[in-house]
């Protein structure tokens, strides 16, 4: 173990401890200080491969005061570990402040790469994965987070999505509402633990899914939706947005000439469209 002053980012299990990386045992032995984001969840890790390096709880709320401890120890020589409660730290975890500070004062900040929910999660979905965006968490009220999940109707990229079991259900059918009941979703549940679930179905099909089986929202939950692609002769979510709004204001007939001439899509397609479509209130 080198000597340098040094924040590793130690990746640990999802739930299966046999996953912990010898190297990342190593430096957990090895380092003055475990960051932790909870230090009762970690503790039992520790216990398993017999770990007594002294602990400090670096989480959400955690402020300047505990940065500055975290710092003072490095200032002194030591190196530190930080984890999160499960998978690679600062994937929708605070330690990205942690990190951020560390830079700004010169030291050295180690990754020590391991198991990481949304990539195991991508790695069994069957979706494309060449480009993908990683979105967090959705927000826990139903009015941003449909606000939100509107901004990503036209996103063509695989989306992952991280989601408290008790707002599971109420998620998946925002998507199937916002992004359509056939917009292919897959719920990835339980990495690695005993009740690992991978489902992939229709959103409408996997809200009425999770609807009947109350054990589907249980546990850590990863969602995955397919990204949108154009059917032939589909209007774009950014035409319809575009459309939508000068309807809510203006006669059907004059809001589809002027979206016409903003978009250049045919007038006579954006009326019909209207009447085959009524404005959502």
């Amino acid at each position: 173990m080198e000597s340098t002053p040094t924040l590793f980012v130690v990746a640990t299990p999802l739930g299966n401890l046999a996953d912990m990386v010898p190297r990342g045992l190593e430096v957990l032995q090895s380092v003055d200080r475990i960051a932790a984001e909870d230090t009762r969840r970690s503790a039992p890790l520790l216990a398993h491969f017999g770990i007594t390096t002294p602990m400090i709880a670096y989480h959400d709320h955690s402020g300047s005061k505990d940065t500055e401890r975290l710092l003072d120890i490095l200032r002194c020589g030591g190196s530190i570990a930080l984890i999160s409660d499960a998978g690679t730290p600062l994937i929708s975890d605070p330690g990205y402040r942690l990190v951020d500070a560390v830079l700004a004062e010169g030291f050295r900040v180690s990754p020590i790469p391991g198991a990481s929910a949304l990539i195991a999660a991508l790695s069994v979905a069957g979706l494309p994965s060449d480009r993908f965006t990683f979105e967090g968490f959705m927000p826990a009220k139903e009015q941003a987070r449909c606000k939100q999940l509107d901004a990503l109707k036209a996103e063509p990229r695989t989306m992952i999505f991280y989601e408290a079991p008790h707002r599971l259900l109420d998620c998946v059918r925002d998507i199937a509402r916002c992004f359509g009941g056939d917009r292919v979703v897959v719920l990835a549940r339980e990495l690695t633990k005993l009740y690992e679930t991978v489902a992939r179905l229709p959103a409408d099909e996997l809200a009425a899914w999770v609807a009947d089986d109350r054990n589907q929202q249980r546990g850590e939950c990863v969602l995955l939706v397919a990204g949108y692609q154009a059917k032939e002769g589909d209007l774009s979510p950014e035409v319809v947005r575009c459309f939508d709004i000068l309807r809510s204001e203006l006669p059907m007939k004059q809001a589809a000439s002027i979206a016409a001439k903003l978009t250049g899509v045919k007038k006579n397609r954006l009326y019909q469209y209207g009447l085959e479509q009524p404005l959502k209130k």
